[in-house]
């Protein structure tokens, strides 16, 4: 793994109550070379993202004053960097609200620095080349654009340029759920499992699906009318998921 330094390693914000866990995330991150800041609770990190330049946020779920959930809902309002949370065993429910509510990944504790490090590389990683297509969208002409902009009924997602529109309205959606959505929507009727997804989207062994089954929940939210009863991403029971095809 590769050891950045500076400015390129990015910027990190650990949102975490218990002062060693923090302080010890820290050593760890800015020995890799990652500038990284720190906050005591939802209330703190949400101040600390007004003022600085975040890359992503580690976030605890249990604090006092302001949750980690409560805060990702509101950095989500108008931020799009990743969130991984740190979670115990015992707050599964909590974990998979936190999905829901747009976090990227957790991890539990406890945790080693190497579990944590791959994490926040992974991520960061994704990030990137996820502003970088944003960056670009305005480079080719309409032309060399339709190329990759994939229409299934009235989903339109166009790599180029990061968006999605369902029946001609933009609907916002995470870097991972865009993702998601694309290999799914480059492959109409093709059934990916879980593990494929993962490994596809992650770039990675799969170690995680139930962060496929969150995500996949979550764009169901954005792009059915019907989430229980979808129209375009559906199902196969004991296989995985796929995009459907349309008439």
């Amino acid at each position: 793994m590769e050891k950045q330094t500076g400015a390129d390693a990015g910027h990190i914000l650990i949102v975490e109550d218990d002062r060693e866990i923090r302080q010890g995330i820290e050593i760890f991150l800015r020995g890799q070379g990652y500038r990284v800041f720190q906050a005591a609770d939802g209330i703190e990190g949400l101040r600390v993202i007004e003022k600085e330049e975040i890359h992503l946020a580690i976030v605890d779920i249990m604090m006092p004053r302001m949750d980690g959930i409560t805060m990702v809902i509101k950095l989500r309002e108008q931020y799009d960097f990743p969130v991984i949370f740190l979670s115990a065993k015992s707050e599964e429910v909590d974990k998979i609200m936190g999905l829901n509510m747009g976090a990227d990944d957790y991890v539990t504790k406890p945790f080693t620095p190497m579990e944590l490090l791959a994490r926040v590389n992974s991520q960061l990683r994704r990030y990137r080349r996820f502003m970088k297509l944003l960056e670009e969208k305005e480079a080719g002409g309409q032309e060399e654009q339709d190329k990759n902009v994939y229409r299934i009924g009235g989903l339109e997602l166009n790599e180029d340029t990061v968006e999605l529109f369902v029946d001609g309205s933009p609907v916002k959606v995470t870097p991972m759920e865009f993702k998601i959505l694309l290999l799914l929507m480059k492959n109409p009727g093709h059934v990916f499992s879980a593990e494929e997804i993962y490994e596809r989207v992650w770039n990675e062994r799969a170690v995680n699906i139930d962060t496929v089954m969150v995500h996949v929940r979550n764009i169901r939210e954005k792009i059915e009318i019907n989430p229980r009863n979808p129209k375009y991403l559906k199902v196969v029971w004991g296989v995985g998921y796929k995009i459907e095809k349309q008439q």
